[in-house]
């Protein structure tokens, strides 16, 4: 019998081997990978704006908001207690601190004006925008949506000059304000968007929205829209650019939330999505009875202005899973480093050694082919990058965003049991779990954006860009060199969409490692070559082989 004093004493619940919680650092200090690519994308860039947002986003208040903001979710309040339609949905308060952000980071429209007024060849707006874009998504905030759309409308939104001219100040201001009122009485606005219908999902071209010639006024031809949208994200946007068919045929219109009378307009929000992740993010159905819209661009070409803005979006997609990689890796190494089993660190064993420095070369080639992606963007003023942007932004979706979830799961196999909860900091791996399918899907799923590959390369012009893009890594790696010489002939042998899946992976490969020739060191490069392109590889991460110098690629990767 042990008495009741030893029983008091006995330390049954004492903590130890529990890995401290990744908080308080620079996310941006120490992501070698990150900074290595902008030296090589743009030498010289001052990035003292990154390294402050990146103790900003590093701190626990920060996660704890993108926390709350995931657990709090959206709520639709469609009437008012007396009944009246209302179409509100309400946030967390950590929703609206992670906006207020992201916006001041610039994340949003802030961008555009430097770059319209910008030199041809001399602005970095894109890139910046991309590194930080990349570095907030480390949070799993989930919001970034609206940002995300309302960066992509910019440029579409100038075709109709009365309308970008109201309303263009507000989308590039650093402020967020959430209030459903006029425009002019905001001090910042949002824009969203709507181009999928039920039956159609991304075959736009068969919407069947009406949209009915209503009439001209200061904003240009007014249209009066009945039909729905399946999914429309973020309705409680300002502002979207919708697709709707017209005489002439699928046309781009402005649709605001409240009319230049101070009256709301005629968008129904019929129920929010339950998805699997993306908790934060008020993804919803929407009808629009008599909805009032102004056309933005040439009637009937719709199809090309949302092309453009899908190439916005892409980029987003990639950047997105590219900062997740990134925080799943982080966490994943700090665990490791403190967690003992066996005598040991975990992150001394040999085989947790495989696989974090194989994930660590997947994170740094989504890096830099992310990175790469954003500077084409803004040098989109010279021929060639134009072409490179034409090529990348689908190999970019398809490859980095397909690798995303089962690079998630292996990050959370690196914690055990310990990743698969929900519950504080660690619950953000099951969080980066649950959104790494969704930038694979959303914005055009993989055999859209292989196809879009396949198109792209068909042209001459572009293919021959492909080919002076990677000629800088010739001599460099057998592997590679074998695939790069081989490339021209299996598009000029590609008969048939079946093998489009193939040689959207091969290229984003092929590319991935031109670029970590020129931006990672050596042991990166060589053992990302010899794994991917040169079979010295598993089905699985954790199969590199004997050779790879762990340690190099492990302790350049840890974020602290």
């Amino acid at each position: 019998m042990h008495s009741a004093a030893a029983l008091a004493t006995a330390a049954t619940h004492e903590v130890f081997n529990q890995a401290q919680a990744l908080e308080n650092y620079n996310v941006f200090d120490g992501n070698q990978a990150l900074q290595s690519t902008l030296q090589f994308n743009a030498p010289g860039l001052n990035t003292a704006d990154l390294q402050a947002l990146g103790a900003r986003l590093g701190s626990a208040e920060m996660q704890t908001h993108a926390q709350l903001a995931n657990v709090h979710t959206p709520q639709l309040r469609s009437h008012d207690r007396y009944g009246n339609r209302t179409d509100v949905v309400e946030f967390h308060p950590s929703y609206h601190v992670l906006m207020a952000e992201a916006t001041r980071a610039g994340l949003h429209g802030s961008p555009w004006p430097t770059f319209f007024d910008a030199k041809p060849g001399t602005s970095t707006a894109h890139l910046r925008r991309a590194a930080a874009f990349s570095m907030f998504t480390e949070l799993e905030p989930s919001m970034l949506c609206p940002i995300s759309m309302t960066y992509a409308v910019m440029p579409a939104l100038r075709s109709n000059a009365a309308i970008y001219q109201d309303w263009a100040p507000g989308l590039c201001s650093p402020h967020y304000d959430p209030a459903l009122k006029l425009f002019s009485q905001k001090t910042g606005l949002t824009m969203g968007m709507g181009m999928t219908e039920k039956q159609g999902g991304s075959d736009v071209r068969a919407n069947t929205t009406q949209a009915t010639a209503d009439g001209h006024d200061a904003w240009g031809q007014r249209f009066t829209l009945m039909g729905h949208k399946w999914f429309f994200s973020a309705p409680m946007c300002d502002a979207f650019l919708v697709l709707a068919q017209s005489a002439a045929g699928l046309s781009c219109f402005f649709l605001p939330r409240v009319l230049p009378d101070g009256s709301q307009n005629h968008l129904r929000i019929q129920r929010l999505k339950d998805k699997l992740g993306n908790k934060a993010n008020a993804s919803s159905e929407v009808e629009f009875v008599g909805a009032t819209a102004w056309l933005v661009g040439v009637e009937g070409r719709g199809v090309p202005q949302i092309l453009e803005m899908g190439e916005m979006t892409r980029l987003d997609c990639s950047l997105g899973t590219t900062g997740l990689m990134r925080q799943a890796l982080s966490i994943a190494l700090n665990h490791t480093a403190q967690r003992q089993a066996f005598g040991k660190r975990l992150i001394d064993q040999p085989l947790m050694r495989n696989v974090l420095a194989d994930l660590a070369l997947e994170s740094e080639a989504a890096t830099a082919l992310s990175m790469r992606l954003a500077r084409a963007f803004d040098n989109s003023g010279d021929s060639f990058e134009r072409l490179m942007a034409r090529v990348l932004t689908p190999i970019a979706k398809f490859w980095i965003c397909k690798r995303g979830s089962a690079f998630g799961q292996e990050a959370m196999e690196c914690m055990g049991g310990n990743g698969y909860v929900e519950e504080g900091g660690l619950g953000t791996m099951a969080r980066i779990y649950r959104e790494m399918p969704l930038n694979s899907i959303w914005e055009g799923a993989g055999n859209i954006m292989a196809l879009d590959l396949l198109r792209a390369l068909r042209k001459g012009d572009v293919a021959q860009a492909l080919a002076q893009e990677l000629a800088p890594a010739r001599g460099a790696h057998a592997a590679l060199d074998r695939m790069i010489d081989v490339l021209p002939t299996r598009v000029e042998l590609l008969a048939n969409e079946v093998q489009a899946r193939r040689l959207a992976q091969d290229v984003a490969l092929a590319v991935q490692a031109a670029l970590l020739l020129q931006s990672a060191p050596g042991v990166v490069f060589g053992a990302f070559c010899d794994s991917r392109l040169g079979g010295d590889w598993g089905y699985s991460f954790g199969t590199l082989g004997t050779g790879v110098d762990f340690d190099a690629i492990i302790q350049r990767a840890r974020p602290r």
